[in-house]
């Protein structure tokens, strides 16, 4: 499984009446917090991978993204591999669901992997013509407009992003503004 990603900056007050004319469908919200590790045989960085723990709660759905405080979070660990093309943030990724955060946390740690940062971010989706449209705030970074699908083999990932292009387009936004560094490096840049 590949997923096909294109990120970029956008003020939300901006593209929200674009995905109104495109027929988007809210589709929900959440918080997530996100535990980047490194790994103690190789550096992330530098192989362009990631691993981490992410706690999810569902927004209220009157806070636009705000987490709804008496939800219970959900924890999953997802490893994502290097980039696979040079046009998008297009990478494989596996992702597992775990019951506890904590000791996720306690077994990375007890292998030799250390917490690289912390990314928070409050997410509404939006569905348009098969894409998520993501409208991102980050803590310390502003907001964001994601566009994403998967693709089930290599082969489909052109025309997956040239349809995330397209979806862009219709939100007046310029896929050559993209940003194919993940929230983790803006982070770690501006750090």
């Amino acid at each position: 499984m590949y997923e096909v990603e294109v990120k970029l900056r956008a003020a939300h007050d901006a593209v929200r009446p674009a995905l109104d004319d495109a027929g988007a469908e809210r589709v929900g919200g959440v918080t997530q917090v996100d535990t980047y590790y490194d790994a103690p045989h190789r550096d992330f960085a530098e192989t362009d991978e990631a691993l981490r723990v992410r706690e999810e709660r569902p927004a209220d759905s009157a806070a636009d993204g705000e987490a709804d405080a008496d939800a219970s979070a959900e924890t999953k660990v997802t490893y994502k591999g290097p980039l696979v093309d040079a046009d998008s943030k297009t990478r494989e990724e596996h992702e597992t669901g775990v019951d506890d955060a904590d000791a996720a946390r306690g077994v990375f740690e007890g292998l030799g992997f250390e917490p690289a940062a912390v990314v928070e971010k409050h997410r509404t989706f939006f569905e348009v013509d098969g894409y998520t449209v993501t409208l991102d705030r980050v803590a310390d970074l502003g907001e964001f407009v994601e566009v994403e699908a998967e693709a089930e083999r290599e082969g489909e990932v052109d025309a997956v992003r040239e349809g995330a292009f397209d979806v862009l387009g219709r939100l007046g936004l310029d896929p050559d503004d993209q940003i194919r560094t993940s929230y983790l490096g803006l982070l770690l840049d501006e750090g």
